[in-house]
């Protein structure tokens, strides 16, 4: 029996995958094989190398270290995206300078666990499985979000986001020969008290629900073939996936979930997956926000 993880991306929220991962080796669960899309891969590449208790420890504290201007800071080249002069409004640099002080596999290759990267792309439109080559080039062209970062060329081939054609790849994982499938979805923002009030906010959480959809699907779809098991994100998540400084409550929440999903037997249940909704909080329908 072959067992995957596939953890599926949705920005700031990646940090519900880091609690479900320490439930998971709580109760002994460990894969054989690794498939990670947009920042599901960093979280993917890290566990790749180990799982065991210090490894989820440091990745703990990289996320919560983690602040918005690592990942998605402001500049001129913002102003210059939205004008056209570039083909992006975030500076990838940043991220690329964070990533690389931290991730300590070179090569996908090398990696204890075998660990696969989803991206895009760009040209054909098809989702490709990154196996071997640099692992910066790999985790930051899958989590090239279109039009917020630029595309990264990965031999030869220009990538984007893996998650704008497969976000939880489990095909990918079929593939590759797993017999069971836990997925790790981030959840999306399913109790934001205001609608997103920038650009960058309103993209991010269309994706993550889009993305988290799809997965929904995918999990139908492929049931029948392997044994899928979807650890539950937590419900509701008031916190939008551009925002970094909830990454604490969050680790907390999937872990306690994740916890309370395996003493029951793992059950099948996507429905927080798909789109829903919860009462406000006081009263009033969410507003959109200047």
């Amino acid at each position: 029996m072959t067992t995957a993880f596939v953890l599926s991306g949705g920005a700031s929220l990646g940090a519900v995958q880091v609690g479900m991962l320490q439930a998971l080796t709580d109760a002994g669960v460990r894969p054989d094989v690794v498939v990670g899309t947009s920042v599901g891969a960093v979280n993917a590449v890290w566990i790749a190398e180990s799982m065991d208790g210090p490894r989820l420890e440091q990745l703990e504290s990289l996320w919560t270290a983690l602040r918005r201007s690592d990942v998605f800071p402001t500049g001129a080249r913002s102003v210059l995206g939205l004008l056209g002069r570039r083909a992006a409004i975030v500076d990838p640099a940043p991220l690329r300078r964070f990533l690389g002080r931290h991730l300590s596999i070179e090569r996908l290759e090398n990696a204890a666990t075998p660990v696969h990267v989803v991206v895009t792309d760009v040209l054909s439109g098809r989702d490709v499985l990154l196996s071997r080559g640099l692992v910066l080039d790999a985790v930051l062209a899958s989590a090239s979000i279109p039009g917020v970062f630029p595309p990264v060329v990965v031999d030869g081939r220009v990538c984007m986001d893996g998650g704008v054609v497969n976000n939880a790849a489990v095909t990918h994982a079929i593939a590759l020969g797993a017999t069971t499938v836990y997925v790790l979805p981030t959840g999306w923002s399913c109790s934001l008290g205001d609608v997103p009030k920038n650009a960058l906010g309103m993209a991010l959480h269309g994706l993550t629900v889009l993305i988290q959809h799809r997965l929904a699907d995918d999990v139908e779809h492929y049931s029948d073939s392997v044994d899928i098991r979807v650890v539950p994100p937590p419900c509701p998540i008031r916190v939008g996936p551009a925002d970094f400084s909830q990454a604490r409550a969050l680790i907390d929440d999937g872990r306690a979930v994740a916890a309370r999903w395996l003493e029951h037997g793992a059950p099948v249940d996507i429905g927080k997956l798909r789109p829903h909704e919860h009462p406000p909080r006081d009263g009033r329908r969410a507003t959109v926000m200047s």
